[in-house]
């Protein structure tokens, strides 16, 4: 794309990295990233996808916009109490940079929809609030092999683990099944601190940004622990399952499964 004197102002300090420079700017211009979720995780990861200037970004969210989001979900104004959050979000990414390439889709990621959608997209950030879709969109990664950065964010901390088809791990290899509802409280029952949704999806975008760029050492094979109450950061490796269902040597899963079989792939967990 022809560079305007704003551009070279307002890139200007991804273009001083030498890991980026122009060319690595131009790549995330001609980038495209999805967002499945506008909520704690998505509003950062939005928002810095942006700022680093990928030139398309999609957001999907079937969701509306509650009071009880505004503590971390910072990407929807007061006002929007009601709307949409995709177009909530949509509307804040336009305000914040008017040129974006922006796809807002006020829907929930089906089985019907996953597949069409990634694989229109450089990567996937995996921002939503619960496991069975936290399950889909990495079915759906592996089978359209698009990476995704899946992350999950719960009172004061959370976890990252980036997916790259064919390269390393998925989530399945980490957790076979589903978790039981028992063990897998939302933030509405447990809770969750505002910076902590925060650093975790500013950590997503940052991975994106990597793998887009083909820079540094994302967080394949390798689960990222964040507490931000103990004020620790632990690594932990992920081996990759040959007999994992998604991504092992003889998969199982050969297409994305409906939400009713998640939920009783779910079911039978517990």
């Amino acid at each position: 794309m022809p560079w305007t004197d704003q551009d070279i102002l307002r890139y200007s300090r991804n273009i001083l990295l030498k890991e980026i420079g122009p060319s690595g700017q131009e790549k995330l211009f001609s980038s495209s990233a999805l967002v499945v979720g506008a909520g704690g995780l998505g509003s950062p990861a939005l928002l810095y996808l942006a700022g680093a200037g990928v030139g398309r970004i999609g957001v999907i969210d079937g969701d509306r916009v509650d009071l009880s989001n505004l503590n971390r979900q910072w990407i929807h104004k007061e006002a929007a109490v009601g709307r949409e959050k995709a177009d909530s979000a949509g509307e804040m990414l336009l305000a914040f940079r008017s040129e974006l390439r922006l796809e807002a889709h006020a829907e929930a990621l089906t089985a019907e929809n996953a597949l069409e959608l990634f694989r229109r997209h450089d990567v996937v950030i995996d921002g939503s609030d619960n496991f069975p879709t936290k399950y889909l969109c990495n079915d759906a990664a592996i089978l359209a092999k698009v990476p995704l950065v899946h992350a999950g964010a719960l009172r004061f901390g959370g976890q990252i683990l980036t997916i790259v088809p064919g390269r390393g791990p998925c989530l399945r290899c980490l957790l076979p099944e589903i978790p039981p509802r028992k063990d897998a409280p939302t933030c509405s029952e447990a809770g969750i601190l505002g910076a902590a949704a925060g650093v975790i999806g500013s950590w997503q975008a940052a991975e994106a940004v990597k793998i887009l760029l083909k820079i540094g050492d994302p967080l394949t094979g390798r689960l990222l622990v964040v507490d931000i109450l103990e004020a620790t950061v632990t690594t932990l490796t992920v081996p990759r399952d040959p007999d994992c269902p998604a991504c092992g040597k003889s998969p199982r899963i050969r297409a994305p499964l409906t939400a009713s079989e998640y939920d009783l792939e779910r079911s039978c967990a517990s």
